[in-house]
Order: structure tokens, then sequence, then C-alpha cells
């Protein structure tokens, strides 16, 4: 008796865990590391550009007699190689005139490779099969921190004939994995920092506190303090002197909730319509309709009998059918309802997203929309 009573005592603490876990799932769920809701100060990519010429291009390159700088690039390149092209007629179309660019990773070290972009400047119809020459990637303030050279890679192709073309993607636009080698690094000396900044991705001061408040939580002391909604100061606590790389470890790991602006994102020109979970809606009636009439001509030839005197004459038949929607009701929506609720009653009218942005946008004038409506 003793044990059946352990058992059942063992299955109803099994089922009450069970359920505990299926009530904690949603809010786990919804919560996010701190890793993927911050940008750490410093830590940030920088952006190279550069400009180049990409030959072996198999008669797909600029024509020189349009693309000046291309023409002029060509002559300058020869120069620096020993060969004296000026006042000569350059007719090659082997040579196209690119733009490149490129990110440099954070804390990218001299000799490090990264990826670079090519792309056309003139009026070449494809890269296909060229090499990109040796072109300096400059940054913002003019310094050459990379060097890109290679074949590049592109993801689509050009065919033409006499009498047709085909073009799939863009030939004119294509990568180097690796194309660039860096040489020379951006400065900053993380480790010796004493205190850094938490950059928010979407600000919000109730975020913002949250971050701060399960720092503090975890590492026992005060060390991350909310600025303002877009920042959050982190000082190195005793504990990490020294170690500000474990502590950013430690902590990228913590999830935090964020708080989300109630917000209606509407892009008029595709109908696309975004609503955020807080959006909520007051008592309102909605009521939509339009009146549609549509003509539509059906002639028909009248013919006499063969021995009847009389001609062929075509007889007019117009039908006109008025459509005024009046099956449609007016629907109301009750007051505080959740976003589910919002759109199984917008959808329940039978309307389209053309005639959705328009409800939305009158739910708003009326006061009724408890939410931001932004238009892209």
């Amino acid at each position: 008796m003793t044990a059946r009573h352990n058992r059942m005592r063992f299955g109803w603490i099994v089922a009450m865990m069970t359920v505990m876990a299926l009530i904690g799932a949603p809010h786990v769920q919804a919560a996010s590391r701190i890793k993927d809701i911050v940008d750490i100060e410093g830590v940030r990519e920088n952006q190279l550009v550069g400009y180049g010429l990409v030959v072996g291009l198999n008669g797909t390159g600029d024509s020189l007699t349009n693309s000046v700088f291309t023409r002029q690039s060509l002559e300058a390149m020869l120069e620096r190689l020993g060969v004296n092209t000026r006042g000569s007629a350059l007719r090659t179309a082997n040579v196209a005139a690119v733009m490149v660019t490129a990110n440099l990773p954070a804390f990218s070290t001299q000799g490090t490779r990264v990826d670079v972009t090519v792309s056309g400047l003139g009026d070449a119809t494809s890269l296909q099969g060229g090499t990109l020459l040796v072109t300096p990637l400059l940054g913002a303030n003019g310094e050459v921190f990379a060097v890109a050279q290679g074949p590049v890679a592109i993801g689509g192709f050009s065919a033409e004939g006499d009498a047709a073309s085909v073009v799939r993607g863009v030939p004119t636009s294509g990568r180097i994995a690796n194309g660039a080698l860096v040489e020379r690094e951006v400065p900053f000396d993380l480790a010796n920092l004493q205190s850094l900044r938490l950059a928010l991705r979407n600000p919000d001061f109730t975020t913002s506190r949250r971050i701060a408040q399960t720092i503090n939580s975890f590492i026992g002391t005060d060390a991350a303090l909310p600025i303002d909604p877009a920042t959050v100061r982190l000082t190195l606590p005793a504990d990490y002197a020294g170690n500000i790389v474990g502590l950013l470890t430690d902590i990228e790991q913590l999830r935090v909730e964020p708080d989300l602006t109630a917000k209606v994102v509407i892009d008029e020109n595709s109908g696309i319509i975004v609503m955020g979970q807080s959006v909520r809606v007051s008592t309102v009636a909605v009521a939509q309709g339009n009146l549609t009439v549509t003509v539509a001509e059906a002639p028909q030839v009248s013919q006499p009998n063969p021995l009847a005197q009389g001609d062929t004459v075509v007889v007019p038949r117009t039908e006109v059918a008025v459509d005024d929607e009046a099956g449609n009701r007016l629907a109301i929506i009750e007051d505080g309802v959740s976003l589910a609720e919002l759109i199984d009653g917008l959808n329940a009218l039978g309307i389209g997203p053309r005639d959705l942005i328009a409800i939305l946008q009158a739910i708003k004038a009326a006061g009724a929309l408890q939410a931001e409506i932004e238009i892209m």
C-alpha cells in the first residue's frame, strides 16, 4: 500500500512538473540572448571600397570609345608596367572597369583574407571568366586596409544570337571568395578597457532596463547601468579584472525578453502588412463595401431567311450587372482584442490586403488603434 501510494505521489509530481514546463515554455522561447539584441562598442565591421580593372573577358568588356575611364585606367596600368600606349588606338573589349567593395571584420589581423564583391562600372555585358587585377581597398579615412585580386565568380550569365538573347541573374556583378588580403589593422584595445557600452539594436527603455537587471543579477554587483533606450554602460567588476573578454562571453549568453512597441508596418507598394504582438484595438465597428458596375457587350447577328428580302444586321445586346456588396455586414471588434483576434475579425469580412490597409488607417484615424502605423 505504501509503495502504491509513493508511485501515485511520484506520478502527480511528474504531471505537475510537465504542466509547469509547458506553461513556462513560451516565456523561454520569447526570451533572446543578449548577444542577439545588442552590439558591443568598438566591435564592428569597416566598409572598404576600391576601383580596379577586370581582364580576360571574352569580348564582353567595356567599349573603350564609350567608357573613357576604362581607357585611361588601362593606359595608366600599362605605363606602370613599362608599356607606352599613349596616342594608340586601343580597341580591346576584354577589359572592364569595376568597383570593388568589402567589409573588414572587427579585429582582423594582417595577412587574413576577406571576401570582396566586384561590380561593373562601364558598359560591359558580363564579367564571366575575368580576373581582377591588384586593387587597393580604402577605408573612410582614405587609408589602404586591404588589397584585392583574383578570378571573379558570377552567379548569372548572358547569351545571345542574331534574333534572341537570354540573360539570367546579373552577369556584371560577382564575388571573389577570400579575394582580399588585409594589410592594415584597425586599432582597438578591447582587453584594457575598464568600461564599455552595449548598444541595443532596437532601442527601448524597458529592454534596456531588463538587460541591466539581468547582468547585475548574474554578476552580483551593479556593473550595468541603463543610460538611455539605446545604451547600457557596463563597468568591469573586480571579479573580472583584466578579463573583459571573459565578462562579455558570460553575459552575452544571458536571456532577456525584449519589449516591443505596438506598431503596424504597411508597404503599400506590395500590400504587405506586419503587426506586432502588442497591437490592440478599442471597440470599433467596421464595414467594407464597394459598388461594382459591370457592362458587357454581346452583339448578335440578325440574318433574314434565304428567300426573304432584307439585310443582315448586327443587333446590339448589352448586359449590365451591379454589385453593391449588400451581403456584407457591419462587424464589431471588441475592446482590447489581441493581434490574432483582430486578424480573425478582419478576415471574417472577406477583404484583401489592399482593403485591409485602408481599414487599418481608418481605425487609426478614429483613435481606436492603439499602435503606431509606419508606411514604408
